[in-house]
C-alpha cells in the first residue's frame, strides 16, 4: 500500500484561492441578504411579514403594496425633491470641493497646511454638534420647510476636499510645469490640464455625495413638516405607526427609494473604484 503523499508548499497555494473565494461569497451573502429581505417583503401581505415562525417567501404575492404606498404617501413629489436635492448637493461638492483640493494640494499660500487640518478637524466633530447653528442660519434666512433649507448644508464638505486634495497630489507636477511654460495661468491649468485628469476622483466625490444626499435622513427630518418639501427619506418615516408598522408597505416604499442608487453605484463602479485607488496613492 502506498503511503500518502506529504502536503507541499504548492498544494496549501492551489487550496488558498478556494479559501479566499468561499469567504468573499459568505461576505457577498451577508451583504446582499438585506436587499433580500426587502424584496420579498415588499410583495408579502401584512399577515406573512409577521408570521411566526419567520416566511422567508410570500405565500401570497401582494404587488398592490407598491400602488398603496403611492397612495397613503405622495412618493412621486418626494422622489423629485430628494431628486433636487441630490442633484444640488453634488454639484455643490464637485465645483467647491474641486476647487478646494486643487488649491491645498497645488497652490503655495501662506497657512495652508494649518487651514487644512482645521478642515480635517470638523471631521472629528459629531455631525449632530452642527445641527442647532445649522438650524439658527437656516431659519434666520427664512427657508425653514423649504428644499433650499435642506439642501444648503451639504453643498460643501471637508471629506470631499480631503478626497480631492489627495487625488490632485497623486498628478505628476510636470504636467503643471509644462503648462506653466506654455503661458498658462493658474486657472487655465486647473481647468484644462487637471481637471480633466481629476475624472476618477470627480466620480468617487460624485457617488459618495449621491449615496449621502439620497439616503440623509436627520437633518431633513428637523427641517422639513410638510410632507410636499419632504425628500424620501424622511416621507418613508411617516409610514412607521406608534403602535403599528405595515412593514410590506414600509418596504414597498424603501425599494422606490433604493433602485436608484444601486443603478447609479452600477453604472459609475469601475470609475468610482479607480478614483478611491488614485486618491490613496500620496499623503
Amino acid at each position: 500500500m502506498a503511503e500518502p503523499r506529504p502536503k507541499t508548499r504548492a498544494d496549501s497555494r492551489r487550496r488558498q484561492p478556494i479559501v479566499v473565494h468561499l469567504v468573499l461569497l459568505l461576505g457577498a451573502v451577508v451583504m446582499v441578504f438585506p436587499f433580500l429581505w426587502q424584496l420579498s417583503t415588499a410583495f408579502k401581505t401584512y399577515a406573512d411579514a409577521t408570521a411566526v415562525p419567520i416566511r422567508w417567501l410570500p405565500t401570497q404575492w401582494e404587488p398592490g403594496n407598491f400602488v398603496q404606498a403611492f397612495e397613503v404617501l405622495p412618493l412621486g413629489q418626494m422622489f423629485l425633491n430628494s431628486t433636487i436635492l441630490t442633484v444640488g448637493r453634488t454639484i455643490g461638492q464637485v465645483v467647491l470641493c474641486t476647487m478646494a483640493g486643487y488649491a491645498f494640494a497645488r497652490i503655495a499660500f501662506p497657512g495652508r497646511n494649518v487651514l487644512f487640518v482645521a478642515f480635517l478637524s470638523v471631521l472629528m466633530v459629531p455631525s449632530q454638534l452642527f445641527l442647532l447653528p445649522q438650524y439658527e442660519i437656516i431659519q434666520s434666512l427664512g427657508w425653514v420647510n423649504t428644499l433650499q433649507g435642506v439642501m444648503a448644508p451639504g453643498i460643501f464638505s471637508a471629506f470631499g476636499t480631503f478626497l480631492m486634495r489627495q487625488f490632485f497630489k497623486s498628478l505628476p507636477v510636470e504636467l503643471e510645469e509644462a503648462a506653466r511654460l506654455d503661458g498658462a495661468n493658474q486657472w487655465q491649468i486647473f481647468a484644462r490640464v487637471m481637471l480633466p485628469l481629476a475624472r476618477p476622483g470627480i466620480v468617487a466625490l460624485t457617488v459618495f455625495t449621491v449615496l449621502w444626499s439620497w439616503n440623509e435622513l436627520l437633518w431633513p427630518l428637523i427641517i422639513t413638516t410638510d410632507a410636499s418639501r419632504m425628500p424620501l427619506s424622511v416621507g418613508l418615516t411617516q409610514l412607521v405607526g406608534l403602535h403599528m408598522t405595515n412593514y410590506p408597505l414600509l418596504m414597498a416604499g424603501s425599494l422606490v427609494a433604493t433602485i436608484p442608487m444601486i443603478i447609479v453605484f452600477i453604472v459609475l463602479q469601475r470609475q468610482f473604484i479607480e478614483g478611491i485607488a488614485f486618491t490613496g496613492g500620496k499623503g
